[in-house]
């Protein structure tokens, strides 16, 4: 007979886990992504200083972000800890299994409406794992590039329609960064000045937006990808937008307001 050999997470790794009993001494929990196996968690390893109640920070059937401190292999045995994981390795994890889901919930979308085995469903995931870090990024690809994007995972006709359907569906996650431009130009043809010089910038850059606020301010706004391409945008459309108004003996002022994430499907 031979016996399955359980997959351990690694010494250092951040994991998902929910607990199932708290004690006065600690926790015990299962870790999510490990088919449920059980991990310790020592009350000194909750948080800094003298803990007088386990269950104050911790509570029986919650989610938490831990680190692997200590695995014993030959016992079974994992250490972990709660207090040494930073908010931006929590950050980073729950948005990793958030992915993780949204991916699962797209595959079982495409099995259904392109009536595939689970064979063909898990062949499919296989593929997409070997291109890319997951599946919800390859959907998103797709979503914003078109099936072409994913051509070298050669689909079969009925999986590629099914992919592109959902694809259609997809909000795509985006980024924008605003700000308020103050615009004056007392001549008498002032008004035609701004005018021009911002339905010029419009026309040339679809991704961005200006709104009327009142004289003489105008909202400007721009969506993109992630914030490092907003800003590359942005960066050239301010500096046209200064030099038109300024060339023509008006006055140019920008401020920046707080930016945005859009909610991802």
């Amino acid at each position: 007979m031979s016996t399955e050999i359980q997959e351990m997470p690694e010494q250092g790794e951040i994991v998902l886990a929910t607990v199932t009993k708290v004690m006065d001494h600690g926790a015990y929990v299962t870790l999510d992504e490990y088919d449920g196996i059980q991990g310790f968690l020592h009350i000194s390893e909750i948080a800094p200083g003298w803990i007088r109640s386990v269950n104050r920070f911790v509570k029986e059937n919650e989610k938490k972000v831990l680190l692997v401190k200590k695995i014993d292999p030959k016992r079974g045995d994992i250490d972990l800890s709660l207090k040494q994981v930073s908010k931006d390795q929590k950050k980073h994890k729950l948005k990793e299994v958030k992915k993780f889901e949204k991916g699962k919930t797209l595959l079982k979308s495409v099995q259904d409406k392109a009536s595939l085995s689970d064979k063909e469903i898990e062949k499919l995931e296989d593929d997409i794992y070997s291109n890319f870090d997951s599946v919800y990024d390859a959907f998103i690809e797709i979503a914003r590039n078109g099936i072409k994007s994913i051509k070298g995972l050669k689909l079969a006709k009925k999986t590629a329609s099914a992919i592109e359907e959902i694809c259609s569906k997809i909000k795509l996650p985006s980024v924008e960064i605003r700000g308020v431009m103050e615009l004056t130009n007392n001549q008498s043809d002032g008004i035609e000045i701004i005018k021009k010089a911002l339905l010029d910038v419009l026309k040339k850059n679809p991704s961005i937006d200006i709104t009327y606020l009142g004289a003489p301010k105008y909202r400007l706004s721009v969506t993109a990808e992630d914030f490092k391409s907003a800003e590359k945008t942005l960066k050239p459309i301010l500096q046209e937008i200064q030099q038109s108004i300024e060339k023509k003996k008006g006055e140019f002022k920008f401020s920046r307001e707080e930016s945005k994430k859009t909610r991802e499907d």
